[in-house]
């Protein structure tokens, strides 16, 4: 568990210290346990804490119980994202052993349910980086708006540290531009 503290620990707590119930490290290793056994929602996620309390009280007091959906939504969308990618991608890879030669796919694809029709906000478009052998996603990055995967999968990439992996990629990402300027750094 302190290998989980010391990748959280340094994502800045986006609460003032008197209105604090429940610890931000409780709130997120509550929320990444959830997320990765399937949980979809925040009321998800709580329900998953009150199943799995005994579980999660081995590793966090939980003093104050689990927290409410509400609180874990509100904690949650007040962090700093990129804080929060650093972590969870140093956290990954401190889990993981990428050996020489593991064959890293970087792919595309769109989140479903992420177009709002209401207020006209196109779909959510992600690109990953999986790691075969791990069975585990690396890292992902968000395209921009305005953009395409040519432009966030040098981003994401530069977040990774896959020396010596090979990398598979589709035609998007065929691109002399991705190929000259990210690739080299890599190898």
């Amino acid at each position: 568990m302190s290998d989980f503290i010391s990748h959280f620990s340094s994502i800045p707590a986006p609460r003032i210290e008197r209105c604090r119930k429940h610890e931000l490290l409780d709130i997120l290793f509550l929320s990444i346990s959830a997320i990765l056994c399937g949980a979809d929602g925040w009321e998800e996620i709580e329900d998953f804490g009150r199943a799995k309390r005994d579980w999660l009280c081995r590793y966090f007091p939980y003093t104050e119980g689990i927290p409410k959906h509400d609180t874990i939504a509100r904690v949650l969308s007040r962090l700093d994202p990129e804080a929060l990618q650093k972590s969870f991608i140093s956290w990954v890879n401190a889990a993981s052993e990428l050996t020489n030669g593991e064959v890293i796919a970087i792919d595309g694809k769109t989140v479903r349910r992420s177009f709002q029709k209401g207020n006209r906000k196109s779909a959510i478009h992600m690109v990953s980086a999986w790691a075969c052998q791990n069975n585990l996603v690396l890292g992902q990055q968000k395209v921009d708006a305005k953009s395409n995967e040519i432009t966030a999968i040098p981003a994401l990439l530069d977040l990774l540290d896959i020396k010596g992996c090979i990398i598979t990629i589709d035609a998007m990402g065929c691109q002399t531009g991705i190929k000259k300027e990210t690739l080299p750094t890599i190898f």
